[in-house]
């Protein structure tokens, strides 16, 4: 098949339709996106000016080195750049640029989750997190709508249904021809779809790994997941994804180059999983005190080498073939499959965060007696979260709770 002719008519025949009802939209939603960050902007600047007037005025006495305080200046610092960021998002909307619209939308994800993760780590799961979460639901969706492979990728398919080839492109897919950046200057193509399928191949993958790992050198069998349903270790998914955006362009770089940068991103990576665990939960999930090179127990010399003999091996041979199993996704179904395990995904991390703070909550004497407390007392107590999570010991006066 000529795909270069294909393309040609998919843009000839999808193009006019796509730019009479899409901009129309694309307005509606920047001025929708722009009214909230122009909403949250204020609300952040009070939040700050009446935290410096209540610390000024005596009302309460603020440890600079706290570290709740520390948490909390953080969290309005990336509440502040969110709101920034929304506004621009939302002009760049209003102004049809789609391309650098979802440039930012991707840009966007990153203090979102940051802010989440900070309103957890100082809140634990309150109705306050709605707004991270929404916006996060957002700005994927728009990314999705708005990244112009994606774009371009829906045209094809459903030209292709109208043009009767859809079996010789399914063939072609099959060998690869989905998911590869068509710039050339990374591997694979950052959009939703390859890098959630990163994350759960990632997730079931290492968590099989560490299994065999640990079992090999302790000669104990230990359940090592780190979600409440399902064989996934969130920690390898969100590695993979994290040294996948990073190393993207270096696929043809030297493996010192790989490794060394590998090593670094993979050590702060752990590190700061180390860090959050601790600080919202009270968690401890290892500790390397002693090793070679440990930092504060949380990551250490010999598991950053780790990182690095990985971030190789991941680009350099374990990445195209995680790009061919997902392209085994049959393209019928590509779009609607990811949807589902995109739900059920987000719903068990959910379920999780919210069992982990119930159990927080339960360890500091702190649990309340509403309904779905009661529920995780009840289905998740703290006999079945040790059991299920046999190496997270969970130390209250640890974390940095408010």
């Amino acid at each position: 098949m000529n795909f270069r002719r294909v393309g040609k008519r998919v843009d000839e025949t999808m193009e006019s339709s796509w730019w009479e009802a899409s901009p129309k939209v694309s307005r509606v939603l920047g001025a929708i996106v722009m009214a909230a960050g122009l909403v949250v902007s204020p609300v952040v600047v009070v939040t700050g000016v009446d935290a410096i007037r209540r610390f000024g005025d005596g009302e309460e006495r603020i440890d600079a080195l706290d570290l709740t305080f520390q948490l909390f200046c953080a969290r309005v610092i990336v509440q502040g750049a969110v709101a920034l960021g929304l506004v621009v998002f939302g002009g760049l909307l209003l102004a049809v640029r789609r391309r650098h619209a979802a440039l930012w939308a991707y840009v966007l994800i990153v203090p979102t989750v940051a802010e989440g993760m900070l309103t957890l780590a100082l809140e634990g799961v309150v109705p306050d997190l709605l707004g991270p979460i929404s916006r996060l639901v957002v700005l994927i969706g728009a990314s999705i709508a708005l990244d112009p492979g994606l774009i371009a990728e829906r045209r094809l398919q459903h030209t292709l249904r109208r043009m009767d080839e859809f079996e010789d492109y399914e063939k072609d897919a099959a060998r690869g021809m989905v998911g590869r950046d068509e710039t050339g200057r990374g591997y694979i193509a950052l959009d939703f779809f390859n890098i959630f399928w990163l994350f759960v191949i990632a997730s079931v993958f290492g968590l099989a790994l560490e299994t065999v790992y640990r079992f090999v050198t302790s000669g104990a069998f230990e359940d090592r997941a780190g979600l409440l349903w399902g064989p996934f270790s969130p920690i390898y998914g969100c590695g993979a994804v994290l040294l996948t955006v990073i190393l993207n362009r270096l696929w043809r770089s030297n493996p010192w180059l790989i490794f060394a940068v590998g090593a670094v991103v993979g050590g702060a990576f752990e590190y700061l999983v180390s860090w959050f665990m601790e600080v919202a939960f009270g968690i401890t999930a290892w500790d390397y005190t002693g090793q070679w090179l440990s930092v504060g127990g949380r990551t250490s010399g010999k598991y950053m080498i780790f990182w690095g003999l990985l971030s190789v091996l991941w680009v350099k041979l374990l990445l195209p073939r995680t790009l061919a199993l997902i392209n085994l996704i049959p393209w019928r179904v590509r779009y609607s499959l990811t949807t589902v395990c995109a739900v059920l995904m987000v719903i068990d991390i959910a379920m999780t965060l919210m069992a982990f703070d119930c159990w927080y909550g339960r360890m500091a004497g702190r649990a309340s007696s509403a309904p779905i407390t009661d529920f995780f007392a009840t289905h998740f107590g703290n006999d079945v979260m040790a059991h299920r999570f046999q190496t997270m010991h969970i130390d209250p006066s640890r974390s940095g709770r408010l």
